[in-house]
């Protein structure tokens, strides 16, 4: 019998309440919060609503878990000040990474670092893209460089004592968040007064620079992209449908229309996939992510979101290296239900993000 391969499954868990009640949950096959770590490090931020939305529930964690168990064994280490000893410790054959962090621009970087360190592989993009990817402004400059369409913006530190002039209507969002983390139906700026008042808003919510963005008004995509250096695909486009939003709501997929409007109890068609487009539209915006994947120096997979401007061409607004993955169908998570839509099922989509990184370091699948 083949030796399996030992992989660590490193993640944060979504907050829900009941961190006491997790860390003492005596079952390892669960993942929680160790101790008072990760509830101390809370506290050395301001939290919002929306603080742990980029965190993955634990039956995401446990689907991921079960799904690389058809062939290899699995720990679970869990993304807090604990986690390197954990590593060091542990010393897995690949580390499954999930972890987005939670402190500074930096924070999805923060585990493959350790890793990097430590000389274990792991899943996905490096430090690097993953801190550029998620300073949105550092990553369209690239972009932008290498002649990708990007929508027009500028940066307001929140030192800045007057918002710069800017053409209107915009997107004022903020620029180190993921998830649609501050970006909600009052993000679109119409008059200098709503800009002003945003602008602010994002700065004394998440102590962080804001984000303005050109406003785009044509039809919005995403895209899961998978692979490595010549064996890279797209899977299936999906559609953001905003004819599925409340009634004279902006037409952007804000926090609200992810993780409000849009729930198990009430759930709206707010995708649609694969997307009703002709040929040529579709090759410009497989052609567009593909471009991006390979400028930001992607690894394994990532999923990247378009939008058209009114003469319907693509723009990138941004790259998601740690892409969410909610296994439930009817939580409308788009790389799964792209997966889905290309014949891949979950579990198989789990063990290709692992093989891809395999393949990559070289390391012999059991």
């Amino acid at each position: 019998m083949l030796k399996r391969l030992h992989v660590a499954l490193v993640y944060n868990l979504k907050k829900d309440g009941s961190d006491e009640a997790s860390s003492e949950d005596s079952d390892p096959n669960k993942p929680r919060t160790r101790g008072n770590a990760q509830v101390a490090a809370s506290k050395l931020q301001q939290t919002t609503a929306d603080t742990y939305a980029e965190w993955d529930t634990e039956e995401t964690i446990l689907a991921v878990r079960t799904a690389l168990e058809q062939y290899h064994s699995v720990t679970l280490i869990e993304a807090n000040e604990e986690a390197y000893a954990r590593l060091r410790a542990a010393r897995p054959d690949i580390v499954f990474n999930i972890a987005e962090g939670l402190h500074g621009p930096s924070r999805e970087a923060q585990i493959p670092a350790m890793l990097e360190m430590l000389g274990i592989p792991y899943t996905g993009s490096d430090p690097l893209t993953l801190g550029i990817c998620l300073d949105k402004s550092r990553a369209k400059e690239i972009l932008s460089y290498h002649g990708v369409s990007t929508p027009a913006f500028i940066v307001i530190e929140p030192s800045a004592s007057l918002p710069p002039a800017f053409p209107l209507p915009a997107i004022v969002k903020p620029l180190h968040e993921g998830s649609s983390k501050g970006i909600t139906n009052a993000s679109i700026v119409r008059t200098e007064e709503e800009f002003h008042a945003q602008v602010r808003h994002v700065h004394a919510t998440y102590r962080q620079p804001a984000l303005v963005e050109e406003y785009l008004p044509g039809r919005e995509f995403t895209v899961a992209v998978m692979g490595n250096n010549g064996d890279v695909r797209t899977l299936p486009i999906v559609e953001i449908r905003f004819d599925s939003l409340p009634d004279g709501v902006n037409h952007i997929y804000s926090y609200e229309a992810k993780w409000v409007w849009d729930n198990l109890e009430h759930p709206i068609d707010v995708h649609e996939c694969p997307a009703r487009i002709d040929q040529d539209l579709e090759r410009r915006i497989r052609e567009t992510c593909l471009s991006a994947y390979a400028i930001l120096n992607c690894r394994d997979w990532c999923r990247i979101d378009i939008r058209l401007d009114g003469n319907g061409e693509p723009h990138i607004i941004e790259l998601n290296p740690l892409p969410g993955i909610l296994p439930n169908p009817e939580e409308h998570s788009c790389f799964p239900q792209a997966a889905r839509a290309a014949g891949v099922d979950y579990d198989t989509m789990i063990n290709g993000v692992l093989d891809a990184a395999l393949k990559r370091y070289g390391i012999a699948r059991p």
